[in-house]
């Protein structure tokens, strides 16, 4: 679905219901700017993350519970990370 105001966006939030929430806009508004700069701060915190991961995958002594830890927040990270470039993605067709 594509009018004047551009491709819909997915926002980095659901809607009440749970659903993913799409925004139509020509990318100039307060909200684009808003989803531009939630964007990049989960990337900022994804790179963050890796090298973190970096460091206790080094860490013999890690815990298997550290290590659970690690991957649930590198779940959450790959999923923004993931719906990041599919908005990228298919805003370059």
């Amino acid at each position: 679905m594509t009018d004047s105001l551009g491709t819909p966006r997915r926002l980095p939030w659901t809607g009440p219901d749970g659903k993913p929430a799409y925004l139509l806009t020509d990318g100039t508004g307060p909200l684009s700017r808003l989803v531009d700069a939630v964007d990049a701060q989960q990337l900022e915190m994804a790179g963050r993350l890796l090298d973190h991961a970096a460091d206790i995958l080094d860490d013999d002594s890690a815990t298997s519970d550290q290590l659970r830890y690690l991957l649930t927040c590198m779940y959450d990270a790959l999923t923004d990370v993931h719906r990041i470039a599919e908005h990228r993605h298919g805003a370059a067709r």
